[in-house]
Order: C-alpha cells, then sequence, then structure tokens
C-alpha cells in the first residue's frame, strides 16, 4: 500500500473534525502529489506532541523558521510507509527521544494552516506520542530549543492549535 492510500485509509477512518477531514480527503483525489512538499496547492505533514502523562507533560520545538513552540512534526517523506510512521520519524528525529510509541487510535486532531509561497496550506494530521519513563530529549537543527511544559502551560507560549492537541491528547488518555 502506498503513503497515499494509507493517508486515505486514516483520513476516512478519522471520526473527528468531519469538514475538515473532507477537505483532506477532496485534496488528495485532486491532487495525486499531495502527500509531499512540491504539490503547491498543499500538502499531507504529519505531526507528534510528545507527552510524558506520568510527569503531566509535553515537549515543544522552538521552530527555527517559524520563532514558534509548537509539537514535533514535519514533511512526508518517500520512504514513509504510513502516515503514523512519518509523524513517529517526526517526533523522534525532532526531540532525539527513542522509544517514542504513538498513543493508539490514530489521529488526535487535524489542522489546516497557510504557509508562505511558493505552496500555500499545510493539512497536519497530528498524532500524539508517549515518550518513555527515562526519555533524554536532544536537540535537532530543525529546532531553536526544546522545552518541557507543563499541560497548564501550553497556553502561555503555543498558538490555539497546540493548545487544542493537547486537549485532545489528555482526553484520549482519559
Amino acid at each position: 500500500m502506498s503513503l497515499f492510500d494509507d493517508a486515505v485509509l486514516v483520513l476516512k477512518g478519522y471520526e473527528g473534525q468531519p469538514e475538515l477531514r473532507d477537505v483532506y480527503l477532496e485534496h488528495l483525489a485532486a491532487h495525486p502529489g499531495g502527500m509531499y512538499k512540491p504539490c503547491t496547492a498543499g500538502h499531507l505533514t504529519a505531526s507528534a506532541l510528545v507527552v510524558d502523562p506520568a510527569r503531566g507533560r509535553v515537549l515543544l520545538t522552538l521552530h527555527k523558521k517559524l520563532g514558534m513552540w509548537l509539537q514535533m512534526g514535519g514533511h512526508c517523506e518517500e520512504g514513509d510507509p504510513t502516515v503514523e510512521a512519518a509523524a513517529l520519524r517526526e517526533a523522534t528525529e525532532e526531540s532525539g527521544i527513542a522509544g517514542l510509541t504513538l498513543l493508539p487510535g490514530g489521529p488526535v486532531r487535524l489542522d489546516r494552516h497557510p504557509i508562505p509561497a511558493p505552496c500555500h496550506w499545510h493539512l497536519d494530521v497530528q498524532y500524539a506520542a508517549l515518550a518513555p519513563a527515562d526519555a533524554v530529549e536532544q536537540i535537532s537543527d530543525e529546532s531553536l530549543d526544546l522545552r518541557w511544559f507543563a499541560y497548564d502551560e501550553v497556553a502561555g507560549v503555543a498558538d490555539t492549535s497546540v493548545v487544542r492537541l493537547v486537549e485532545g491528547t489528555l482526553a484520549r488518555l482519559s
């Protein structure tokens, strides 16, 4: 199965945000290359919020280009077998934490946001990744900083999309 086919199956199985989910599916139907960065009409991205439930915190990255605190994530690559694998790869690369596992149940949320030309949209498929008890983060070249934030601190440092991702993750954890 191709990454494109996997994305369609994941999105069709995602029960939240039906209007936005349909936008994603319509995008893929109209753009067979819509999984990857060269698609200037927009492309899917995969991200994961790294969470440490035992300590009540999440790991955010200070994005190098945007200067914003965000979850780990980025572009799908040709070698990614699934959207989940892309999200886990990005979370592992950007956090430096080995042994992350995705929270069961598929995507936590979807978030569509504009980006500068030549592309116009990121259609982000957002997961949550559980950090192992002995997790030690290591900053990557894509980040200015990595920092753990208590759940209730996120709203003070991050935008609404990250806050909603934290809320969705906490709902799934309970």
